[in-house]
């Protein structure tokens, strides 16, 4: 399975799913990595595995659709089967063509505590001043809408007593470095199906 990557940051997740593919946990292959920022610290994490990357600024398109095409270009060119967003704090519409085909995880368990401006630091402080008992992470389906696709899976942690958002965060990304490679092994399989917002294997 060819897949590509779209960062923003310092590209943990991408250096996470790289070393569950190094480890044998992923039979997949990273064809490339497009970052929103020329300056990200992910860059780095292509490079050194030998993954094609480049960067495409939003503030370069006059209009959205531009943008989506030239995001989205590349990875047909690279014969790509999925896109993963990883730490992706651009907005870019789906074409068509890669409808179900573009999935991203979102560190809260939507439909709560997302949507724009819901990213990073933000959300575990978000959930601390709810007094959420719960969080997690959702691995879904992207659209057009933020964090509005259907839910490919959700993994479920605790709020502790007196947790700081950086305490939250840090259990939310452990789960999330499970999740995202477990959403993979399912896309993997060929079997993944979905039905409006149904989503089932």
């Amino acid at each position: 399975m060819k897949l590509a990557v779209f960062i923003s940051g310092g590209g943990t997740t991408l250096h996470n799913l790289i070393q569950h593919r190094d480890d044998g946990h992923l039979d997949v292959e990273f064809k490339l990595v497009i970052s929103s920022n020329p300056n990200a610290e992910g860059l780095k994490y292509a490079e050194q595995a030998k993954i094609a990357h480049q960067s495409i600024c939003r503030k370069d398109f006059s209009h959205a659709e531009a943008y989506r095409d030239a995001m989205f270009e590349p990875c047909r060119t690279a014969g790509i089967d999925y896109v993963l967003m990883g730490g992706f704090l651009q907005h870019v519409l789906i074409p068509e063509d890669f409808t179900h085909r573009v999935i991203n995880i979102h560190p809260a368990l939507i439909p709560s505590f997302c949507g724009k401006g819901y990213y990073g630091i933000r959300v575990h402080e978000a959930v601390l001043a709810y007094g959420a008992k719960v969080s997690g992470c959702t691995v879904h389906f992207v659209d057009d809408q933020y964090d509005h696709g259907p839910i490919l899976l959700q993994r479920v942690v605790p709020v502790k007593k007196n947790d700081t958002p950086e305490e939250l965060a840090h259990r939310v990304f452990a789960a999330e470095c499970e999740a995202y490679p477990e959403a993979v092994r399912l896309l993997e399989t060929g079997r993944v199906h979905v039905d409006g917002r149904q989503v089932s294997w």
